[in-house]
């Protein structure tokens, strides 16, 4: 009889087989699939299903984080672009008083817009004139 070797991960590549076939991820995963790395015998060479496993996995959870950083990222932007534009409203204006009744002063629904980049006036006097049919000076 020959001396028979037994690979100390044989049965732990066993039940993550098992489980991988089950397609019981979460279970493998406990059992530890991330952490598994077969030896160089002859025994561990039916562990495609197991680098399958952990590929997927390991992919899957880059997506997860990519889609969270993502998501980070947009909510910071939406607060800056939330935080401008509190700031470019003008502050609540100053009320009257008529009498014992305090009214808002008159103010306009919209903020006030910035004022046109020097090109973009520049050209949109040149189409007003050109609309109007006069020369421009």
């Amino acid at each position: 009889m020959g001396a028979i070797s037994i690979c100390p991960q044989s049965a732990l590549r066993e039940r993550l087989l098992a489980l991988v076939r089950a397609a019981d991820l979460d279970g493998a995963i406990e059992a530890g699939l991330i952490d598994f790395v077969p030896c160089s015998a002859p025994c561990c060479a039916d562990v495609a299903p197991l680098r399958a496993a952990q590929t997927q996995l390991r992919m899957a959870w880059a997506a997860r984080e990519r889609y969270r950083s993502r998501q980070a990222r947009l909510q910071r932007r939406a607060e800056v672009r939330q935080a401008r534009r509190s700031t470019a409203i003008a502050p609540a204006s100053p009320a009257t008083t008529d009498g014992d009744m305090v009214t808002p002063a008159a103010t306009s629904p919209l903020p006030a817009r910035p004022a046109l980049p020097a090109s973009a006036a520049a050209i949109l006097a040149r189409a007003k004139a050109k609309a109007a049919g006069r020369p421009l000076e």
